[in-house]
């Protein structure tokens, strides 16, 4: 009998972890980039960098207007259904953007530019919220000295080991920008290091996204041979021996650029943000004012967008 109720739990618990994601909107991915959440995220408004809890109920982006305003938006799953986009409760006063959940979801790490004991900044360090037991979000802190400088960090990403993935713009780093790991430790984390050149080159590499278990990352360069626009997506697995492997330029860029890659919790899905524009706003024909509005005031008027696409297993 308790060998027939483990396997029942074990079960349960494998259905509950496969279980499908239901995401706001009705138009899910195909091979090609679609528009994600349409009219309910993206909206024609600056929205960019995703992230999904990992049980699939709690979802931030980025809403920006250049550089007036960046706030982190909320979206809840409330009895099975998306509710409507809410300033988060830790975001608002100050320009907070690119949160990201801890593999346990009962952290959430972004970047602002908010005071640091009550000394202004002008740069961006990454900060982390934790969730009390109420279920609520509690009040942020600041990750230290150890993580954060004089300069900006960007984009955090965390893996199951604690490991912390962001972006800087570092003395010791290998070119503009780089992409770089503080590994964790009891108290706090390790000094960051620069990833290897498989990854990083002389020129941008930004906000990454690393898989939890570490054998992949995503991130955008700027600058390569085969940058088709202002910054594409790369890809870089590890090897047997746990090394990066030169990165290699994902099939879904385009023009414009596509940056701030984030997998469902599922990896069924890249989610990423692009300024790409409508093709019918440059098709050169003559267009009413009212064509001209909507199409102008809807998504691919060259804001930010989400979109997302199937991800690939073999890219």
């Amino acid at each position: 009998m308790r060998k027939l109720v483990l396997s029942v739990v074990l079960l349960l618990l494998c259905n509950h972890t496969n279980a499908q994601i239901v995401y706001p909107g009705t138009n899910l991915p195909a091979d090609s980039p679609r528009l994600f959440a349409e009219g309910i995220i993206t909206d024609g408004l600056n929205n960019r960098d995703l992230a999904i809890s990992p049980a699939g109920d709690e979802l931030f982006f980025t809403l920006q207007q250049s550089r007036l305003s960046s706030t982190i938006i909320m979206l809840k799953k409330t009895n099975g259904s998306w509710g409507n986009p809410q300033v988060a409760p830790f975001s608002g006063r100050y320009r907070d953007l690119e949160a990201a959940f801890s593999p346990d979801g009962q952290t959430v790490f972004f970047a602002s530019d908010r005071p640091v004991n009550n000394s202004a900044k002008k740069d961006f360090d990454l900060w982390k919220v934790g969730r009390l037991a109420s279920g609520e979000w509690g009040q942020p802190v600041h990750l230290g000295a150890e993580v954060n400088t004089a300069k900006n960090e960007f984009y955090p990403s965390v893996a199951k080991n604690g490991s912390l993935y962001f972006t800087v713009e570092a003395a010791y780093g290998k070119g503009k920008e780089d992409i770089v790991v503080c590994t964790a430790k009891p108290n706090g984390y390790n000094a960051p290091v620069s990833l290897p050149e498989a990854i990083n080159s002389t020129n941008y590499e930004f906000n990454a996204f690393v898989d939890p278990d570490e054998q992949y990352i995503l991130f955008t360069g700027y600058g390569r041979a085969d940058d088709m626009g202002g910054g594409d997506l790369y890809i870089s697995r590890k090897d047997k021996a746990g090394n990066w492997q030169p990165a290699k330029h994902l099939p879904v860029n385009s023009a414009a650029i596509d940056y701030c890659p984030f997998v469902t919790p599922d990896k069924q899905y890249l989610v990423f943000t692009s300024a790409r524009i409508n093709k019918q706003i440059a098709d050169n024909s003559t267009k009413t004012y009212e064509v001209l509005k909507r199409l102008l005031s809807g998504a691919g008027n060259g804001s930010d967008d989400l979109y997302w696409v199937n991800f690939n297993k073999d890219w």
